[in-house]
Parts: C-alpha cells; structure tokens; sequence
C-alpha cells in the first residue's frame, strides 16, 4: 500500500505555487525545484549562476534533510539554466555536494525560470 506524505520545512524557501516543497512515497522523496530565495526573506540570493546554485543546493539539502535524506541519497537531478553559458559555473558548484556516485541527472536551459533567476534544480532521493 502506497503512502504519500507531504514534507515541509521553514529552513528552505515556502513554495511560491500550488507544490509541495517536497512528497515523500514508498521510500522515494521527490523534492520540487528549489530557486535561490533565502528562507526568511523569501528574497533572491546571489546575482550570478555560481551564487544561486550555491542558495539551491543549500534550499535542496535542507529539504532532503526535513525528509529523513541527504544528498548521499539522491538518484536523480534535474538542472534548469537560464543559458547553457552558465552551465560549468552551476555544474562546478554541483558537483561539490556529490563527493562520489553522482546522481543521474539532465540539464537544459529554458526561456525564462520563476522570478527570473538564474538556475532551478530538482531531486529525487530515498529516505
């Protein structure tokens, strides 16, 4: 039997549509796409791609953590960039949360990402 349940924490940014922050089931989390807002200011972090994937991946760990997980648990990531000219700034910040067995993952570049920032990621882990 399957159970879903909603996961929420104030250490990342409260979400800003009609999305859970993150959805655990069945042992997978599957954390929504985190922007680089800071949590209490709900305010954009950082003005280049480094910095806000930098505020992401802070966001993202703090909701893998609210879920029982950590980035040692993830499986699979989605990268979104504003340009793929930002792609090996972001991918270097990345790839520093992964110390060995890095995720699968995509990245793409799309017209434009909420509030217009520079990067969004998502992440599906277990607990």
């Amino acid at each position: 039997m399957s159970s879903k349940k909603i996961i929420s924490t104030t250490e990342a940014p409260a979400a800003i549509g009609p999305y859970s922050q993150a959805v655990s089931c069945n042992g997978m989390i599957y954390c929504s796409g985190q922007i680089p807002l800071n949590p209490e200011t709900m305010e954009i972090v950082g003005e280049t791609a480094a910095e806000q994937a930098e505020q992401v991946m802070k966001n993202l760990g703090k909701v893998l953590e609210a879920a029982g997980s950590n980035f040692s648990k993830v499986v699979k990531c989605s990268i979104f960039l504003d340009t793929m000219d930002d792609f090996g700034a972001v991918n270097e910040v990345y790839g520093g949360y992964f110390d060995s067995d890095p995720p699968a993952r995509e990245t793409v570049a799309v017209q434009t990402l909420p509030k217009n920032v520079l990067v969004e990621i998502s992440c599906i882990a277990y607990s």
